[in-house]
Parts: structure tokens; C-alpha cells; sequence
């Protein structure tokens, strides 16, 4: 079996497959690993260069590591350059991924072609605010800040109620994938750990953007305005499956294959000097 090549990038090891000159940086959320996009990859590494890696502070073979918006934000472009110096990429984001990618794509607007996003959606809007219930209000209060204070107790019962969370979640990885150091994004959210979100930037809103999302939930993380405002634009689409939050995983043939038709009809012609 060959190797994958690696790099390097402040510490994070990144994977790449596929000897292709138009390139994909992949973007896990929470609880997942690089290897969230596997199937992905061997779908589209015939035609795109497939790049991953696991998000700084989810490697639980390393030490916990909480990294701020603005320092992933600057880690990203850092590994945007290092793969595909000089030609923009096509960023494929999940859950916190989708957070994380979006921000950079505001920030360095000039290093991203175009966005396939799954089951993240404009996700600080008023609008999505406005759009959940009491109820589904609470739900999401509940789940985020249990793994927010299992990141804060650490050890044993920060692994055992995160662990706990993820399947009631329907997550299906091994418990010992998943670990408290995970939960970094959540306690940002609500404790303002390493600075906070507070500060992230409107969605960016010129990109061409295949928007993928799970139907059976007991709430969605875009609101129906953002929704419809976006299947209007002709350079963008929106599909949706029955599934759970993990479209990727739960219908894998049906995802990798709309990624790579949308990919395809979207292509640009690579600039002459690639």
C-alpha cells in the first residue's frame, strides 16, 4: 500500500491524496478526525488533490490544545498556502468546520474558489435565532454547554461526558476517538474561552457554495431565509437527505457523488502557469 504524503503545519500533520492541480481543504467539526472524509476522498481523489487533517486540539494522542478563532483562522491560511500556493481552494466543511472555514473565507477571501458545506449554515444569524422554538432553543443550549463544562473538568469525567453526549448525538465513533479536548469550540462559545466568538464576520456571501444538510433532526443549524436566499443563486445549490448530522457518513454513495457532480459542473479552467 503506498504512503499518503504529509507535511507539516504548526504541528498538525496534514494528509494529501490525489496528484491533481485543483485542490480540496477538507474541515471536520466535533467529535470527528481526518478520517471523517475517508470515502469522501477515495471518491474524488481522480480528479482533485484531497487534503486533511485532524483540527488542532482533536488529536487525543497529543497534548489538549485550544486554539482561537483568530489563531485558526491564520493556521489555515498557513496550510492554504502550503498545498496550493497561489491558486485558490475549494474549502469542503462539517459542523464546527463550517464555523472555522467560514471565518477564513471572509478573512482571506482571495484563497477560497468556492464552499461545499454540510449541516452548518448561517449559524449566528438572527434569523436562525428567530427561526427555533423554546424547546429547540434549549436542546441546543443543553448539548453545548455539557460538553462546554465537560472541557472545563477534563480527565476521566470530561472524556466520560463527552463520550455520553456524542451518542445520544448520534455520533458513531468508537468512544475512545473521543475525548473532552474536543470540546474547545463549545466552551468558547459560551464561556468566551481563548478570546470567544463574538467577533466572527458575516458569511461570505459571493462564493459559489453546494450547501448539503441533514433532514432528520430535532433542529437544523440554518434558518429558511438563509436556506432559500442561497438555492436562488444560480452558481450555488442545496441538497438535502434523510439523514442525521453526518450526512457523509450516513449516506455516503448519495453525498460523494452530489460533492463530485456539483465539483465537476462547477470547475473553473486552471490558471496557465499550473
Amino acid at each position: 500500500m503506498s504512503l499518503v504524503p504529509r507535511i507539516t503545519v504548526n504541528g498538525v500533520e496534514i494528509h494529501f491524496e490525489g496528484d491533481q492541480p485543483r485542490t480540496i481543504v477538507m474541515v471536520h467539526g466535533w467529535p470527528d478526525t481526518y478520517r471523517l472524509w475517508d470515502a469522501t476522498v477515495e471518491a474524488l481523489k481522480d480528479r482533485y488533490c484531497c487534503v486533511r487533517f485532524t483540527l488542532p486540539g482533536f488529536d487525543l494522542a497529543a497534548p489538549p490544545r485550544t486554539t482561537s478563532l483568530d489563531d485558526m483562522c491564520e493556521w489555515l491560511h498557513a496550510v492554504v498556502e502550503q498545498v496550493s500556493p497561489g491558486v485558490p481552494v475549494t474549502l469542503l466543511l462539517h459542523d464546527w468546520g463550517c464555523i472555522f472555514g467560514y471565518e477564513f473565507a471572509a478573512r482571506f477571501p482571495q484563497r477560497v474558489a468556492r464552499v461545499v458545506a454540510v449541516d452548518v449554515g448561517d449559524h449566528h444569524s438572527d434569523a436562525l435565532v428567530q427561526t427555533l422554538t423554546a424547546g429547540q432553543r434549549a436542546q441546543v443550549f443543553g448539548y453545548q454547554i455539557w460538553l462546554a463544562l465537560a472541557w472545563k473538568l477534563g480527565g476521566a469525567l470530561g472524556n466520560a461526558m463527552t463520550r455520553r453526549m456524542a451518542r445520544k448525538l448520534g455520533c458513531g465513533n468508537a468512544p475512545e476517538q473521543i475525548g473532552w479536548q474536543m470540546n474547545y469550540p463549545y466552551a468558547m462559545r459560551w464561556f468566551g474561552s481563548a478570546g470567544g466568538l463574538a467577533h466572527v464576520l458575516p458569511l461570505p456571501t459571493g462564493l459559489p457554495m453546494l450547501y448539503v444538510y441533514g433532514e432528520r433532526k430535532p433542529f437544523m443549524f440554518h434558518s429558511p431565509q438563509w436556506l432559500h436566499s442561497l438555492a436562488q443563486r444560480p452558481e450555488c445549490a442545496v441538497r438535502a437527505y434523510r439523514t442525521g448530522h453526518w450526512v457523509m457518513v450516513q449516506k455516503p454513495q448519495a453525498f460523494n457523488q452530489c460533492v463530485r457532480d456539483w465539483l465537476q459542473a462547477s470547475d473553473q479552467p486552471l490558471p496557465a502557469t499550473v
